[in-house]
């Protein structure tokens, strides 16, 4: 039987320690930048990359329930950042409007600039060993989460 690691070296509890220094900080940059919370960030830019998105496929890519995400989708919409459009049945088709794009333009830039800054301290082949690992260990964890769920 191998030794047991107290929390604080285990895998997902640095992976999320890690995670959430990173997403504080960024969500003080967007909050005082842009105006916008982190959720509020993650929506726009989803739409950025995907141009019209239903409510609940939305929800899905963001990691969120449901009404968590409508409760975005309704301050975004407040704001003017969103057009709604009515598709197939109940369903309602999101996407950014003029002003969302200009939002979601200057988020994104803020965004790749953070990237490089906390990759900047990785070589290349750090770089590259990371992402081969962080796809290892993503499907790994869906792989289990699929397992554990039966």
């Amino acid at each position: 039987m191998s030794t047991l690691l107290p929390i604080s070296e285990l895998l997902s509890y640095r992976m999320h320690r890690v995670a959430n220094a990173i997403s504080r900080s960024a969500a003080t940059r967007y909050r005082r930048d842009f105006d916008v919370s982190l959720g509020e960030w993650r929506t726009l830019a989803l739409l950025g990359e995907d141009s019209t998105l239903t409510l609940n496929r939305l929800a899905a890519r963001a990691g969120l329930d449901k009404a968590q995400m409508s409760r975005v989708v309704a301050k975004l919409d407040e704001r003017g950042l969103l057009v709604r459009e009515s598709g197939a049945g109940r369903s309602t088709r999101l996407s950014l409007s003029r002003k969302g794009k200009s939002v979601y333009q200057g988020l994104i830039e803020a965004a790749n600039e953070r990237n490089d800054a906390f990759l900047v301290c990785l070589s290349a082949a750090e770089r590259e060993a990371l992402d081969s690992a962080l796809d290892k260990l993503g499907k790994l964890a869906k792989a289990l989460e699929s397992q554990e769920s039966l």
